[in-house]
């Protein structure tokens, strides 16, 4: 039970931390608040009111002006409020119609979005707390430090009013939308691939027995696979003294039912640990990025291939796409991957948890984009330099065979569907990347492009 609220409470705050719920609501609750107490302590010390400058609140003795004054800022800052909701709504669905509706999670988790909500919200709220304290009865009792502090909150609104439309008009361009996935997923590569001196004992290698049986720990509700608690995980492999095998990866789909674990020995399953083992996953109805790199990458994807759809034709959105996804790769690439054997003690097998690896990354980052894009030269040849930029990088010369190979599909794709000028380009361009496979030393005072970037002298679509 412990373990299955931990997972939950987990759950929860995520999803509250990337909706218009909690920041909003903390911050309108807030400023209430300081409205009620401040309208509470001004009556309780009158020499408050001696520090405010008569200019800004001469009537002192006139509760009306007060009443006035919050209920005048209360009932212009819920105007207001309506107006930021209809344009936060058309953004929302301009974005999801022009791009694709997988990436309104990126606007949702905005924090910029989720202040102005709160800061406007808020100011209502403090006008209306601070309201019953400007009265006639039993004696006239004017708020002034309390109205002071609602005219400063309507500036700082207008203020703001003015910031968010400015943010709002950047944030739906799509080289911000593509920007800010490509930022979140490499927080997800740095939260689930960090250096490898913090990786407990690398299990790579270690062999277990494939052949013992296994029982199988089914799928309680239909949803994906969210996010696994792997030291939950440990912990209880250890307590049960079994092994635990996950069949299904995070972001894949399990529907109720279907096996969800497999575990051995079988003999040494009960209920009880069924139930504890399944409290480690968070399962939902939807993708999200708490450790899922895949679902990151599908997000910029969806973007590219609307672009280069013929009813849109945008290929230099879908450019922009690549380019942000090669930076993923990158970081990817250049991370050690996560433990899929999590020993405990060394050399004894305890989780196996499958991971994506690099080549299922470049399959769903290119592939798609790839055979879409056959015909255009533009797209095919940005994809070849993401490929070379990839294996520029790679520290392990064994991931740079499976980036030529993916070259030599993107060339053969577009073969029958480019004339020969730019075929020669994409051949020029798959060259320098083949050329990685066994590079040379550069000569010394040879340029850096000679160990296999392009020439300077090339036409300018070969820089594209």
């Amino acid at each position: 039970m412990t373990n299955r609220l931990i997972t939950r409470l987990r759950s929860a705050a995520y999803a509250m931390r990337g909706g218009f719920l909690v920041r909003p609501l903390v911050i309108c609750l807030a400023l209430g608040l300081a409205g009620a107490v401040l309208s509470s302590l001004e009556e309780a010390l009158p020499d408050l009111a001696a520090w405010v400058p008569t200019t800004l609140f001469p009537s002192r003795a006139d509760p009306q002006v007060a009443q006035v004054v919050l209920a005048a800022i209360a009932g212009s800052i819920m105007t207001v409020v309506s107006i930021v909701f209809a344009m936060l709504l058309m953004t929302l669905t301009l974005a999801s119609m022009q791009f694709s509706p997988r990436i309104l999670v990126s606007f949702v988790k905005d924090r910029v979005t989720q202040w102005t909500l709160g800061v406007f919200l808020g100011t209502f709220a403090y006008c209306v707390a601070a309201l019953p304290a400007a009265r006639f009865l039993p004696h006239p009792f004017a708020p002034v430090v309390a109205v002071t502090g609602a005219m400063l909150l309507a500036l700082i609104c207008v203020v703001w009013l003015i910031f968010f439309i400015q943010h709002i008009s950047q944030a739906i361009g799509v080289n911000h939308i593509v920007d800010r996935i490509a930022r979140e997923t490499e927080s997800v590569i740095d939260d689930i691939m960090p250096d490898p001196q913090s990786y407990l004992y690398d299990s790579v290698g270690v062999p277990f027995d494939s052949d013992e049986q296994e029982a199988t720990v089914a799928n309680a509700i239909s949803g994906y696979i969210r996010y696994v608690d792997t030291e939950q995980l440990l912990r209880l492999a250890k307590t049960l003294k079994l092994r635990a095998r996950m069949l299904r990866r995070v972001g894949q789909f399990v529907p109720a039912g279907v096996p969800l674990l497999a575990v051995a020995p079988a003999k040494r399953l009960d209920t009880q640990g069924a139930d504890a083992l399944r409290a480690a996953f968070d399962i939902g109805p939807a993708r999200t990025l708490q450790q899922d790199v895949e679902f990151g990458v599908i997000q910029i994807v969806d973007v590219a291939l609307k672009a280069i759809s013929p009813a849109v034709n945008d290929p230099s959105t879908a450019i922009t796409c690549i380019d942000q996804l090669t930076r993923i790769l990158i970081r990817f690439a250049g991370r050690k991957p996560p433990v899929s054997l999590i020993c405990d003690p060394p050399h004894i097998v305890r989780v196996i948890v499958p991971w994506l690896d690099m080549a299922g990354l470049l399959d769903t980052a290119f592939e798609q984009i790839r055979h879409y894009a056959s015909a255009d030269a533009a797209v095919s040849l940005r994809l070849l330099r993401a490929l070379d930029d990839i294996a520029a990088t790679c520290v392990d010369a064994r991931l740079i065979e499976p980036l030529v190979a993916r070259g030599r599909r993107i060339a053969a794709g577009c073969a029958a569907h480019l004339d020969p000028d730019r075929r020669a380009l994409l051949d020029q361009r798959l060259s320098a990347l083949e050329a990685r496979l066994a590079p040379h030393p550069a000569a010394p005072g040879a340029p850096a492009h000679a160990a296999g970037g392009a020439p300077a002298a090339q036409s300018s679509a070969l820089r594209r």
